[in-house]
C-alpha cells in the first residue's frame, strides 16, 4: 500500500542552451511580455545539452518518494524508445510503478526546452499520451488504499477523469491536493469549482490563479502602495474566490517574489530560498509536492510547511532537470539552520 498516489504527466524533456538566444521585450499600454528569440533562416549552435525525464507525475512521485513516502506513479506512456528511458528511470527510485499504463497506440510525450542565459525557459511540448488519460487507465483500488492523492496538472482529453478522481477520493477520505493546469482552468470557474470543493490543498502560481478567477493583480502606485502590503489586496481576492470550503489550504505562488498560503485565519507570505537558478523546470512541482508533503510531516503547520517547499524547490533550480537537486527532509532542516534568518510572515 502506497501513502502517495501521483497522477500526472511523464515526458522526456531535451534541454538546450544556445549563447547566441535573445530575450526580447514587448510592452503595450497594458502589458509587457518577453519572448526568447534566435536569428531566423539561421544556423544555431548549441553550448549545450543533456535528456532528462520529467512531467508532473513522474517528478512529483520521485519527490514524495525522496522525502521518505511510499510513492505510486499513475501516469500513461506509449511503447518507443521515450517511454523506455522514462521507466528505467523510475526503477531506481523506489517508486511503485503497477499502475502505469503503456499504450503501444500512443507516443510518449515529450518536450525541448529552450534554457535562456537567465535561467529561465521556453517549453515546446509534445502531450502524447499524456493528454488521453482515459477512466478506465485510473487504479482506484490504489488510490482508495493511499492517504493522500496528488493530482499534477492534466491536459487533453485527460482532464475528463479529474471529476471521477476528486469524488472518488473524497467517498474513500483521501486527501486530494490538486495543482491546477492551465487545460483544467480554461475550462472556467464553474467547472473548477466542482473539483476544488473536493480538494484539501489546492496550489497554483500567480498567473494561473488570475486566469481562473478573473482577478488582475493591479500595479503598484504610489497612491496605492500595495508595495507596503504583505499581500496584494487583489491576491487576497483572489484567495477569498479560490477557498470554497473551510479545511481548506491554498497557496498561489509568485515566480521570484515567493508564495502565498491562506487558511481562512491568516495568511502566510514566504519569500523564495536564495540560491543559484540554472533552470526552472520543475521547480513548481518540487514546491506544491513538499508543501503536501511538509504539512503532513508539521501537523499542518502553513508557514513551516512554505519555507520548506520553497528550499527544496531552490535544488532543484539550481541544476538542469525536474528532479534534480530534490532534497530529503533532513537536508532541508539543515539548509534552514544553516540560515537562521530565513522565515515566514504572517498577517491578518
Amino acid at each position: 500500500m502506497c501513502d502517495v498516489v501521483t497522477i500526472g504527466s511523464a515526458t522526456m524533456d531535451v534541454f538546450v542552451e544556445c549563447e547566441d538566444a535573445n530575450i526580447v521585450s514587448v510592452s503595450t499600454k497594458n502589458k509587457k511580455s518577453e519572448f526568447m528569440s534566435y536569428p531566423y533562416g539561421s544556423k544555431v549552435e548549441i553550448s549545450d545539452f543533456s535528456s532528462q525525464v520529467g512531467g508532473g507525475g513522474v517528478n512529483t512521485a520521485c519527490n514524495f518518494s525522496n522525502l521518505g513516502y511510499k510513492a505510486c506513479a499513475m501516469f500513461k506512456v506509449g511503447d518507443d524508445i521515450y517511454s523506455e528511458g522514462i521507466l528505467s528511470f523510475l526503477k531506481d527510485k523506489n517508486i511503485d510503478m503497477n499502475c502505469i499504463v503503456q499504450d503501444p497506440k500512443m507516443s510518449t510525450g515529450f518536450s525541448i526546452i529552450l534554457v535562456s542565459f537567465q535561467g529561465d525557459r521556453t517549453v515546446l511540448a509534445h502531450r502524447g499520451a499524456n493528454g488521453k488519460i482515459k477512466k478506465s487507465d485510473i487504479n482506484f483500488e490504489a488510490i482508495k488504499k493511499a492517504k493522500l492523492v496528488y493530482i499534477a496538472p492534466l491536459n487533453g482529453d485527460s482532464t475528463k477523469v479529474l471529476d471521477d478522481i476528486v469524488n472518488f477520493a473524497k467517498e474513500n477520505d483521501v486527501i486530494v491536493c490538486f495543482n491546477a493546469g492551465t487545460s483544467s482552468i480554461k475550462k472556467g470557474f464553474n467547472y473548477m469549482r466542482k473539483i476544488l470543493e473536493n480538494a484539501h490543498i489546492v496550489v497554483m502560481n500567480k498567473e494561473e490563479a488570475s486566469m481562473a478567477t478573473g482577478i488582475q493583480v493591479r500595479p503598484d502606485t504610489s497612491k496605492d502602495k500595495f508595495s507596503e502590503q504583505l499581500v496584494h489586496p487583489d491576491i487576497k481576492e483572489m484567495f477569498q474566490k479560490l477557498k470554497v470550503r473551510d479545511y481548506q489550504v491554498i497557496v498561489i505562488t509568485d515566480g521570484g517574489r515567493g508564495a502565498y498560503a491562506y487558511a481562512g485565519d491568516k495568511y502566510f507570505f514566504c519569500p523564495v530560498f536564495d540560491g543559484p537558478v540554472v533552470s526552472t523546470l520543475g521547480a513548481g512541482d518540487a514546491f506544491a509536492s513538499t508543501f503536501c508533503a511538509a504539512l503532513a510531516k508539521s501537523e499542518l503547520d502553513i508557514g513551516k510547511s512554505l519555507m520548506y517547499a520553497s528550499v527544496n524547490s531552490s535544488g532543484v533550480v539550481s541544476q538542469f532537470g525536474a528532479t534534480q537537486g530534490l532534497m530529503t527532509f533532513d537536508e532541508i532542516e539543515t539548509k534552514l539552520l544553516e540560515h537562521p534568518e530565513y522565515t515566514y510572515q504572517t498577517a491578518d
